[in-house]
């Protein structure tokens, strides 16, 4: 049986690997589609070694955000005192609901940070009171922050 080829993919191929990706595949498969394709190019010295590089480069880049994510994380854990002013019924019924657009509005006010209210999860709050709302930074890093409703 014939020994597989490295290639270099310039695209996606599904079921195969990803853009800039290095692998294996049979000389017939490299040479009779891949390469007349424009989809992979034969992996030389060269070619390797910059993908090493974009590797890191992007492993760098993964680590700097993951960095400014717990930075984040830490800001927010310092203050961790937000105060949303809801109108007030009877039993300390707020009219109408507290959403993650209140909760990034009032992170905005207070801190300065910008966050998006898609990564925002909170309870459902229909009461004044003390709830936890957890902030999704990263895939690694969720901040938690506690949030009051108090009346007007």
């Amino acid at each position: 049986m014939a020994k597989k080829l490295p290639v270099v993919l310039s695209k996606t191929v599904n079921k195969l690997g990803e853009k800039g990706e290095v692998v294996e595949v049979a000389p017939g498969y490299a040479r009779n589609y891949l390469i007349p394709q424009g989809i992979g190019v034969y992996a030389t010295a060269g070619l390797l070694r910059q993908v090493e590089q974009r590797k890191e480069k992007e492993r760098q880049r993964l680590l700097a955000e993951k960095q400014e994510a717990e930075s984040r994380k830490t800001a927010l854990g310092i203050i961790n005192n937000f105060v949303i002013r809801k109108q007030v019924g009877e039993g300390d019924a707020i009219f109408g609901t507290v959403t993650t657009q209140d909760v990034a509005d009032i992170i905005k006010q207070s801190t300065g940070l910008e966050v998006d209210r898609r990564v925002i999860t909170i309870p459902d709050i229909s009461q004044t009171g003390r709830y936890q709302a957890h902030i999704k930074l990263h895939a690694e890093v969720t901040a938690t922050i506690e949030v009051q409703v108090a009346p007007l």
